[in-house]
C-alpha cells in the first residue's frame, strides 16, 4: 500500500490521508506536548513557515507511547501547539508507532533506516522521517537530532522543487 493511500484522521477526527500532500516533501514525527523534546515544536514550525511555499509541510501524529508524554485530548493537543509553539502544520490524531497497534503509516515509515542503517521501531518522541514528492522515505532522524540541525535541512533543501 502506498503511503498516500493510508487512511488516516486529522487532530479533529476527520478522515483524511496524505493524498493531500502528494507532490510535495513531508517531514513526518510523532510529537508529544510533555516530553524534555517538545521544545523540538518551536524548529518544527520554523522549518514549516522557512519551506512551505517550496513545496513542503511538516506533519505531527501526536503518541502517548514513550513514558506518557501526550496523554491530553485532541483539543488540549491543539490548544497547546497553538498556544506555545504558534504550530501552524497539520496535526493528525493520536496514534500508535510502535507494537501490535501500530498505525500503517509508522508501519510502512519504520521498515526504512536512518543514516547509521538501523530500521526498526521508532526509538522515541520527535523522531522524524522526511518523504520525497514522490512518496518514498529518503531520510530518517532519531529524536534528538535537531529539527533545524544541518542534516534535516540539507536533506530538505535537496528534495526542494
Amino acid at each position: 500500500m502506498a503511503i498516500y493511500d493510508i487512511p488516516l484522521h486529522t487532530l479533529s477526527g476527520e478522515p483524511a490521508s496524505l493524498r493531500n500532500y502528494a507532490g510535495q516533501t513531508l517531514l513526518l514525527v510523532n510529537v508529544a506536548s510533555r516530553c524534555g523534546l517538545t521544545p523540538q515544536y518551536g524548529g518544527l514550525e520554523r522549518l514549516q513557515e522557512k519551506y512551505a511555499d517550496k513545496g513542503f509541510t511538516v506533519l505531527g501524529f501526536p503518541c502517548n507511547q514513550f513514558m506518557g508524554q501526550e496523554p491530553g485530548t485532541a483539543e488540549e493537543i491543539q490548544e497547546f501547539c497553538s498556544a506555545t509553539y504558534g504550530v501552524t502544520f497539520p496535526l493528525f490524531e493520536k496514534i500508535e508507532v510502535n507494537g501490535d497497534n501500530r498505525h500503517p503509516v509508522y508501519a510502512e515509515l519504520t521498515t526504512h533506516a536512518d543514516a547509521d542503517g538501523e530500521a526498526g521501531d521508532v526509538q522515541w518522541n520527535f523522531e522524524k522521517f522526511l518523504v520525497d514528492a514522490d512518496g518514498a522515505v529518503v531520510g530518517r532522524f532519531r529524536p534528538r537530532t535537531d529539527p533545524e540541525s544541518p542534516e534535516i535541512v540539507e536533506a530538505i533543501e535537496a528534495q526542494l522543487r
